[in-house]
């Protein structure tokens, strides 16, 4: 009996000895298998063929229109006095944030519109989230600081000076630039801490968080959980204080006696209202909805919304529907040279 036992030990240690064995062989291969990827290959519109160069020349037109289109609306509120009011301190914020904005990517689909192959090394891939997801968050909270003005300035507008100092705006500014890098930077590195392997082709024209995450070579499931969370609590949150801040502006405005009020405290709030709708639209459709619904397609387009064609509607905004910056520019425009010889 004890010499079975013997035997049955012996036999039992050579085939955990073989296991390991085939173990230790299997793992190089493994390795050698799944390459690790070091650049990305964008899909893009590379299907569109030869409406690419037309593609180029519209996303061209539409990124200088939304450069200069902001440019000129922080250069009227910094020239004249009559816009120096924490609304426009804010909105000074929000076109400088949508020009970097809509540079972290609509520059490199330019070029991609031209070349092939669509290629882009993963710590570049890398930079371009940190930044577009930094000035993206950003916004979320500027708008909402923005809001939080316009109900100051409705509701109380015998305290708005004191509650809306200039200390006030900038700690505001700060506090959502701050909110929107120390979030961003933590959850693109979190990102970018997972392997990425296979043929590195991203379905997308820039480096978004989702489509990169499907590249990933583990299992992203709490990955993907967590950032739906970390979406709902930072995209949500400012929302939800500018819902809170417009319930609060509507009960305001329609307790107002006169109409000429309500119309006058409706229209300093329709800009901003408009422009919240387009972001967070977009944001919304695109961040929240579930993980089946992504499509390429669905994706590229929201995408192009929030990307190309919302920064470039907020001068347009801001202008044509805005009598003070309208006034300020005409102002300007009268003391050029060439109008006072005419």
């Amino acid at each position: 009996m004890h010499r079975g036992l013997k035997r049955g030990g012996k036999r039992y240690q050579e085939k955990e000895i073989y296991i390991c064995k085939q173990m230790l062989s299997s793992e190089p291969m493994m390795r050698e298998n799944q390459t690790l990827c070091t650049t990305f290959i964008f899909v893009a519109f590379s299907s569109l063929g030869e409406l690419q160069p037309v593609l180029f020349v519209v996303f061209l037109a539409i990124y200088t229109f939304t450069v200069l289109g902001n440019l000129v609306i922080i250069f009227l509120i910094w020239v004249s006095p009559s816009l120096h009011t924490p609304m426009y301190f804010f909105l000074t914020n929000l076109s400088f944030l949508e020009m970097c904005y809509i540079t972290s990517v609509v520059p490199q689909l330019l070029v991609h519109l031209l070349v092939e192959p669509k290629t882009m090394s993963v710590s570049r891939c890398a930079a371009q989230m940190y930044i577009f997801t930094i000035l993206g968050l950003t916004e979320c909270c500027l708008l909402a600081a923005m809001a939080y003005d316009r109900f100051v300035a409705i509701c109380y507008p015998l305290r708005y000076t004191l509650l809306m100092g200039p200390r006030v705006c900038l700690q505001l500014a700060v506090a959502s630039w701050t909110i929107g890098m120390v979030v961003e930077i933590a959850q693109t590195t979190w990102i970018f801490t997972l392997p990425f392997c296979g043929t590195g082709k991203i379905q997308h024209f820039f480096c978004d968080i989702m489509p990169v995450v499907k590249l990933a070579c583990v299992n992203t499931s709490h990955y993907e959980i967590v950032m739906f969370f970390l979406s709902v609590l930072f995209i949500m949150s400012p929302c939800l204080l500018i819902l809170c801040s417009y319930a609060r502006i509507l009960i305001a405005i329609l307790r107002m006696p006169s109409a000429a009020g309500r119309h006058k405290a409706f229209s300093t709030c329709s800009s901003h209202l408009l422009v919240v709708s387009l972001f967070y639209g977009t944001a919304l459709f695109t961040y929240l909805q579930p993980k089946a619904a992504h499509t390429p397609d669905t994706d590229k387009a929201t995408a192009l919304m929030y990307t190309v064609v919302t920064p470039a509607l907020n001068p347009v905004i801001y202008t044509l529907r805005n009598k003070e910056v309208k006034g300020a520019f005409w102002r300007i425009a009268r003391r050029h040279p060439l109008n006072q010889a005419a």
